[in-house]
């Protein structure tokens, strides 16, 4: 059973329709991401599953009802920047903020590990960095011990450093089997963390699916040879190949997925007098993938 079902949700803002009759399932145990650029309706979808926001129309379920108090319990979410205070340590803030949420205060250290601040609790939180007011704001998320995640723009306004940090916690609460669901503008973030997408544009639902089989339209090999003209000749008469591209002294051969064989490409290029110096198979980017589904 999916963690979250969406159904046809749809959200308008007066003449402005955010969201355009949005479906999608999220399985247990993934981290999935929303990606789509500013406008194309991540917050909206964020806001709505979590009974922020009212939709116009469509339904969704979390764990396979409806929406309630008790299922909303299981669920931590980071939806906007935190609101801790500056004067107060990490671990202070952490208490108050289990006050608040009604969870017992044992749970503290248990995430402050989790997120690796334990040596910095009792720092004031306006001496932390962008990147560890972040991960405490994830470790009150995970007071409780929530199943599931939702965090919207989870790196945004950090630096390499704090998007690194946030990203390996990321895998690490994946690893520890928590459902995790994102929403991100960052292509190469969602395409090194996520397992699942959904990919939004203008409010409507371009595709939804595992991350390697969204990428995977084709598989792509790389060669490269001294002599350049003779190999873009002879690959020219392969066979199993979709279409050539020649680019910069290396020579782009695309396949359906699954038929890329480098042993055979390379006994080919052999056999017909071309001695390859390169040959390497290559992932198509999320990024090229994104772009050719959203007609950029």
């Amino acid at each position: 059973m999916p963690i979250l079902t969406v159904e046809n949700l749809s959200k308008s803002y007066g003449r402005i329709q955010a969201l355009k009759n949005v479906s999608f399932s999220v399985p247990e145990g993934t981290v999935f991401g929303i990606l789509g650029p500013n406008g194309s309706g991540k917050t909206t979808t964020l806001g709505t599953i979590t009974d922020i926001l009212k939709p116009t129309s469509g339904t969704y379920k979390l764990f396979g009802k409806p929406s309630s108090a008790e299922s909303r319990r299981k669920i931590g979410t980071l939806l906007e920047t935190p609101n801790f205070y500056h004067y107060l340590s990490g671990i202070k803030n952490l208490e108050i903020a289990a006050e608040i949420k009604q969870h017992g205060k044992e749970d503290i250290d248990r995430v402050l590990e989790t997120v690796d601040l334990t040596k910095r609790k009792d720092s004031k939180f306006s001496t932390y960095s962008l990147g560890m007011k972040q991960r405490l704001a994830i470790a009150s998320c995970l007071l409780g011990s929530p199943s599931v995640l939702i965090f919207d723009e989870p790196t945004n306004g950090l630096d390499p450093v704090g998007i690194a940090e946030i990203r390996e916690l990321m895998k690490k609460l994946y690893r520890e089997g928590k459902t995790i669901i994102m929403a991100s503008h960052l292509l190469d973030e969602v395409e090194k963390v996520c397992t699942d997408v959904a990919i939004l544009k203008r409010g409507e639902l371009i595709v939804s699916g595992k991350v390697n089989e969204i990428l995977s339209k084709e598989d792509m090999v790389e060669v490269a040879a001294k002599d350049h003209q003779k190999l873009l000749e002879i690959l020219k008469n392969m066979a199993n190949k979709t279409r050539l591209i020649d680019e910069n002294n290396v020579i782009k051969i695309f396949f359906p997925v699954g038929n890329a064989d480098l042993s055979e490409i390379n006994s080919y290029c052999f056999n017909n007098g071309v001695a390859l110096n390169h040959l390497t198979l290559k992932k198509q980017s999320l990024e090229a993938r994104f772009f050719e589904l959203t007609n950029n």
